[in-house]
């Protein structure tokens, strides 16, 4: 695949049709803007003593509901997701997010009870898993060949785009003095997605999704058009031969019909335990507890000011963007697996110095000590952010062949889904019964993720989406579909057989 695009020498930016393209997916990259922007805007919320008033004053169980509720709201939704993905498109499955967001927002900034904000925080859960399910699939599946793992692995750092302006925004709003200081931000939720709607239109459905449905013609005239800017090129050959082949061969076989397929073969349950394990590693890791009970933690460190919480919590936004971007840019370059290993060791490592400040500034209560760890926080996140924010979930995109490719998503994102709801109701009651204390049951946790990550978790760079079947499923699976190239090469639909074979 690397040797069949034109090398013309031109930049893609210079050309219409990859600037359109691009254009698009960049706007699908921000439908993850929407799940940073709640998740940050908890932690602000939790922060102004208005939200407190209006909802009682939450703790333990009770605030870990209101937090988990969101999570409940995903979890739910994922399995039709998949369905619906399948069933009617990529960009149908992400207009049903926009329903969802929209209800959502309207209940959440006019709520008159507590009950009203869960409910609230329910639908956006529900917009965030029509988005997390759908827009990633579609960026992997429309994204020009030599682009595709860099702008997959954009899609995650999103996040820290919506966490940004929901961490400044409340940070402007928290001297209001009346529940403005929370519905400002609130109602500030439909902004991104907002903007987002001209790229959303713009952007072509799947050629993946027409070749599954029989549809070749519209699948090659959306390669032809984004791809190579209207001409019938090689590449365009190529990726048709590629994709007709692979999905005709998996209908023919009889592997999409449910989710039992996933157990099926070898490959597929390898695939399986990296989705599971990827999905409970992404939030079992300790970023749980600092990304939704962030002023627990700095409570813990003797931090308690609002200004400096909220200050805080905005810088290290800007932080995680910082390298999150950085990280997603370099996927191909340092490789997937490189990326793994080093955030696991990293966060590890910064876990037990975050727990070992906390548990001292507990015992001697010196105010040097509590600051301590707060640098500490930084360099946490900066190893999360390597690894588990722009590849968490274009790693799943990837390993999953199309036919189970919705269903692998569904999958991941509904175990990690359960692992947040799991740990945003037992985080704050651990946080209040223990304190520091429960951060060593994350470093002890991170231990296991290392492991796992370092035999379970290969590299997949330097591969097109379907020929990454040969690293799970053998051999075998990347014979057929080269002597289907092949025999396409003899009859004169490509014109140079070398480029696949060295491919």
């Amino acid at each position: 695949m690397s040797s069949a695009p034109p090398d013309d020498g031109i930049p893609w930016y210079k050309k219409s049709h990859l600037r359109r393209l691009n254009f698009s997916i960049a706007t699908l990259v921000l439908f993850s803007a929407s799940s940073g922007y709640d998740g940050s805007l908890m932690n602000g919320l939790q922060a102004l003593p208005q939200w407190q008033e209006f909802m009682g004053n939450p703790s333990g169980a009770w605030l870990g509901f209101i937090n988990a509720s969101a999570s409940l709201g995903t979890f739910t939704a994922y399995p039709c997701v998949a369905w619906v993905c399948n069933k009617y498109g990529r960009k149908r499955s992400i207009a049903i997010g926009y329903i969802f967001v929209i209800l959502g927002t309207v209940l959440q900034t006019t709520a008159k009870s507590s009950g009203q904000f869960v409910v609230a925080r329910y639908c956006i859960g529900q917009a965030s898993a029509w988005w997390g399910g759908s827009a990633p699939l579609l960026i992997t599946e429309i994204a020009y060949p030599s682009h595709r793992g860099i702008l997959t692995a954009m899609y995650n750092t999103g996040w820290y785009v919506g966490s940004l302006l929901a961490a400044w925004i409340t940070f402007g709003t928290r001297n209001y003095a009346n529940s403005w200081a929370w519905r400002i931000p609130s109602v500030a939720q439909i902004f991104i997605p907002a903007i987002q709607i001209l790229g959303f239109l713009m952007a072509p459905e799947s050629p993946r999704f027409h070749t599954a449905k029989g549809e070749m013609e519209a699948a090659r005239q959306i390669l032809t058009k984004y791809h190579a800017g209207g001409e019938d090129t090689e590449l365009v050959r190529y990726e048709m031969a590629e994709i007709e082949h692979s999905i005709v061969t998996e209908q023919e076989s009889n592997r999409s019909s449910s989710y039992m397929d996933m157990f099926k073969t070898p490959g597929n349950r390898r695939r399986l335990y990296i989705s599971v394990t990827l999905g409970i590693a992404a939030q079992w890791n300790g970023v749980g507890v600092v990304s939704y009970y962030l002023s627990l933690v700095l409570e813990t460190a003797g931090i308690k000011d609002l200004t400096q919480q909220t200050t805080i919590n905005g810088c290290l936004q800007i932080w995680n963007l910082i390298f999150a971007v950085g990280a997603a840019f370099s996927v191909d370059r340092i490789g997937r697996r490189s990326l793994w290993l080093t955030s696991c060791m990293g966060m590890l490592a910064s876990y037990i110095l975050i727990t070992a400040l906390s548990g001292s500034f507990a015992t001697t209560g010196s105010a040097p000590t509590g600051i301590a760890v707060i640098p500490c926080l930084f360099v946490y996140y900066a190893f999360y952010d390597i690894a588990f924010t722009p590849i968490l979930v274009s790693y799943i995109a990837e390993i999953w062949t199309y036919q189970l490719r919705a269903k692998g998503m569904a999958v991941m994102q509904c175990v990690t889904y359960i692992a947040i709801f799991f740990n945003t109701f037992v985080n704050p009651i651990g946080l209040g019964s223990i304190g520091w204390k429960y951060y060593i049951v994350f470093a002890v946790i991170l231990v296991f993720i290392t492991i796992n990550a370092y035999f379970f978790y290969p590299e997949t760079g330097g591969h097109s989406l379907e020929e990454i079947a040969l690293i799970f499923d053998g051999p075998s699976s990347s014979a057929p579909r080269r002597e289907f190239v092949e025999t396409l090469h003899h009859k004169g639909d490509l014109e140079d057989y070398s480029h696949v074979e060295k491919a």
